[in-house]
């Protein structure tokens, strides 16, 4: 492997970054620390100007072109984070810039992305076939191509991170970094065994997106044939063939998570940090419970924090139905008044709070007999919920939990 990414090229970049990056300093996790049994940070790079890291290799890399080369204007594809990375970068530079982005991309990304100047062009459902349009309008307009992770200039700026970690924290023990195309990955983790070979440095990627994975598995960049993840900004089919052999020989291994634990890891993240951080950058904390409890010091990096308000919204509801704290009880009840405050009566006793109820005559022939409420409530926690099911139970409703529509 031609060595290229050197402690010099990383000393560089880490000064030029700060032209265009806020200090994140570490943040001490004390709730995320009792829940794994170790010494929990997070590298919260949510809260950069542009709401992620990506702007670090965006600046580096063209600080790193010639004149005639920004002249030609950039362009870039991006499912959000490093678009608005190359838009601001560009914009600080006088480049004129062209973005694509999969149309799946949130509209908070797209927006922001504009607002700094860029032309955006929206194209193809995944990061890959956005990617494939802006090669062919790179080479039909005689634009300059800025991969988002598969450069080595662009993963040197994206290492000056670990720079800023170990720094901070020179006893670290582990870094988790999330992996997309796998450009943080590369320069964090080579920057890390440069500065301290006994680092351990572990990426974390959606399991409905693990090329990496794959490739490592496999020894060769793998091509997955679909990708299926909440996490928008690391749902990459193919990860980068120039920063391959850095991930192979500088990374310790990698970890998966679902969907379902990016959720509920969202919440926790909103109610004991008070942070808005996007489903890719949550990976590192939903992994840190992978990490075997050795009371060992680990950073957690943070990617970013570019959530559009839909999203979140749907994120909280879904969260808050996983632990039981939303739910719907279906119960049966005879159509006769004065049933209905009986059922309210029973949750209240239980301190059950009461959202929205449907109500279902035609669920029996026979009226008299029974007909259908709906009950969506709130509760404390899946122990509470269970406590209220079973008191509606020895009541003879008969309650059974069904999947709520909305909790609107």
């Amino acid at each position: 492997m031609e060595e290229k990414m050197t402690m010099e090229k990383f000393e560089d970049a880490s000064e030029i970054v700060k032209k265009v990056t806020l200090e994140t300093k570490l943040m001490y996790s004390s709730y995320f620390s009792e829940l794994t049994g170790n010494k929990v940070y997070f590298k919260p790079e949510n809260m950069q100007f542009t709401g992620a890291y990506k702007v670090r290799g965006a600046y580096y890399k063209i600080s790193t072109l010639t004149d005639e080369e920004r002249e030609k204007g950039l362009i870039t594809a991006s499912a959000g984070n490093h678009a608005q990375g190359v838009a601001y970068a560009a914009k600080c530079y006088g480049c004129k810039a062209t973005i694509v982005m999969p149309t799946t991309t949130p509209l908070i990304k797209v927006n922001r992305t504009k607002s700094y100047g860029a032309e955006v062009v929206l194209y193809g459902n995944v990061y890959d076939e956005a990617c494939a349009y802006a090669l062919q309008l790179a080479e039909e307009r005689g634009l300059t191509f800025i991969h988002p992770f598969d450069d080595l200039d662009v993963a040197t700026g994206q290492g000056t991170i670990a720079m800023e970690i170990i720094k901070e924290l020179p006893t670290v023990d582990y870094i988790l970094v999330p992996i997309g195309g796998g450009g943080l990955a590369t320069g964090v983790s080579t920057l890390a065994k440069l500065l301290n070979p006994k680092i351990k440095v572990i990426g974390v990627e959606p399991e409905g997106a693990s090329c990496m994975k794959a490739s490592i598995e496999k020894g060769e960049v793998t091509t997955l044939s679909n990708v299926n993840t909440i996490a928008d900004g690391t749902a990459v089919k193919t990860p980068g063939t120039k920063i391959f052999p850095y991930i192979q020989e500088n990374l310790d291994g990698i970890l998966t998570v679902k969907d379902e634990e990016l959720i509920v890891c969202f919440l926790d993240m909103v109610e004991n940090h008070k942070m808005i951080v996007e489903n890719s950058g949550l990976l590192t904390a939903a992994a840190l419970k992978q990490l075997k409890p050795e009371n060992k010091k680990v950073v957690a990096i943070l990617s970013g924090g570019n959530m559009d308000v839909i999203t979140m919204s749907s994120v909280v509801q879904n969260g808050l139905i996983q632990r039981g704290r939303i739910f719907t009880v279906s119960v049966l009840l005879p159509d006769k008044p004065g049933e209905l405050v009986k059922v309210s009566q029973v949750i209240a006793d239980m301190q059950g709070n009461v959202i929205k109820l449907e109500h279902n005559q035609f669920v029996s022939i026979n009226r008299s007999a029974a007909v259908e409420l709906r009950i969506t409530l709130e509760a404390f926690g899946m122990e509470h919920r269970e406590q209220i099911v079973k008191e509606l139970q020895d009541k003879g409703y008969r309650p059974k939990i069904v999947q709520p529509k909305s909790i609107y």
